[in-house]
């Protein structure tokens, strides 16, 4: 299985039902070094399956005091896959460790987003 820490839409019951074909059961757990910004989403399938054209995203910063709280799903490798296939160019997916101490997969914000306001 593989871990994934989610602090948005991956959150969302029908983005789950949508990307995974099941609801996600999960554990709270926060990211040290990390603040939220936000993406403009334009990709018909992730509006529809969101239902919202503003998307968090991770920015690493590297300060200590920076943390983002959300929640680590086990999910399988071709669900990993799906999660990619559902995150739009602005993500990368990368590995990062959990305030617990736990290694998961993340996706922040790859060096070609867009930010906005």
């Amino acid at each position: 299985m593989e871990a994934l820490f989610s602090y948005g839409t991956l959150q969302q019951s029908q983005v789950q039902l949508d990307t995974f074909g099941r609801l996600l059961d999960g554990e709270a757990d926060s990211l040290i070094g990390y603040r939220l910004g936000q993406v403009r989403i334009s990709d018909p399938a992730v509006l529809k399956s969101s239902n919202k054209e503003y998307h968090p995203i991770l920015i690493h910063t590297a300060n200590p005091d920076d943390e983002v709280t959300g929640t680590v799903f086990l999910i399988t490798q071709q669900e990993l896959l799906r999660a990619d296939s559902y995150e739009v160019d602005d993500y990368a997916r990368q590995e990062a460790t959990l305030r617990s101490g736990k290694t998961c997969w993340i996706y922040a914000a790859s060096d070609s987003a867009t930010l906005v306001d």
